[in-house]
C-alpha cells in the first residue's frame, strides 16, 4: 500500500532489524511505522531505543497496534511515539496520517526564531534551548511548542492545536493532545511553566521573564 502511493518502504520483521535499518546513516527513515508486538525487542523497547538515539530521536513514529485501551494509547505516546493507530484500521486513513506527520515534520523545521529571557527556539536547526541547556525533543514536540509560541499570551483551543499540530481532522482521543503537552513540560524543565493551560479551552504560552 506504501509502495502504491509512491513511498519507498522497507519492512523489519523484528525489532532488532527495524533497530538495524533506522541506524543506516546513508538512507535513515523520514518516517517510522512501529508494531508493538514484534519478536525479540518489542515494538515498545525499540521506540525508547530510538528516542535515545541522535539519529533518530526526531523521526516521527507511528504505533501501530491491536491494542486500543486508553492506557495503551497514552503509554505508547509517553515512550515517545507522534501518533497511535489501533487495528482494525483503513488504509485511507493509515496514509492520510503519514502524510500529516511528513508534512508537519517538515514544516517545523521553517518558521521564524523565538527568544526570551529564558527559552530560545531555532527552528531551522530544529533546537530549543531552555536556561542555556539543549532540550531534545520530537518533531511533534517541537511543533506543538512553535504553535503555541506564534500566539504568545493568546488561547489556542484545543481543536486549533490538534488541526495546526496534527494537520488533519483528527480520528484520535484527544488525550494525544494532552500527553503531549506533559511530556513537552516535562522536557522544558524549567520554562515549563511557559506553558498554562486553559481549563475546558485549550493551552496558552506565556513568555518567560
Amino acid at each position: 500500500n506504501l509502495k502504491r502511493e509512491g513511498f519507498k518502504a522497507e519492512v523489519a520483521e523484528s525489532g532488532e532489524k527495524g533497530y538495524r535499518l533506522a541506524m543506516d546513516t546513508r538512507q535513515p527513515p523520514s518516517l517510522i511505522v512501529l508494531d508493538l508486538m514484534l519478536p525479540g525487542m518489542s515494538g515498545a523497547d525499540l521506540c525508547r531505543r530510538l528516542r535515545r538515539e541522535p539519529a533518530t530521536e526526531k523521526t516521527p513514529i507511528i504505533i501501530l497496534t491491536a491494542k486500543a485501551s486508553e492506557a495503551d494509547k497514552i503509554s505508547g505516546l509517553e515512550i515517545g511515539a507522534d501518533d497511535y493507530m489501533t487495528k482494525p484500521f483503513s488504509v485511507k486513513e493509515l496514509m492520510a496520517r503519514i502524510r500529516a506527520v511528513m508534512r508537519r515534520s517538515a514544516e517545523s523545521n521553517t518558521g521564524e526564531a523565538y527568544q526570551d529571557d529564558k527559552l530560545t527556539i531555532q527552528p531551522d536547526e530544529m533546537r530549543v534551548v531552555c536556561c542555556g541547556q539543549d532540550l531534545k525533543l520530537t518533531k511533534k514536540e517541537f511543533s506543538l511548542l512553535t504553535m503555541l509560541v506564534k500566539g504568545p499570551n493568546k488561547v489556542a483551543t484545543r481543536q486549533k492545536l490538534l488541526d495546526e499540530v496534527w494537520g488533519y481532522n483528527y480520528y484520535g482521543d484527544g488525550r494525544t493532545l494532552d500527553v503531549h503537552v506533559r511530556r513537552l513540560r516535562q522536557k522544558l524543565g524549567e520554562c515549563a511553566g511557559s506553558i498554562e493551560t486553559v481549563t475546558g479551552i485549550g493551552y496558552r504560552f506565556v513568555p518567560n521573564k
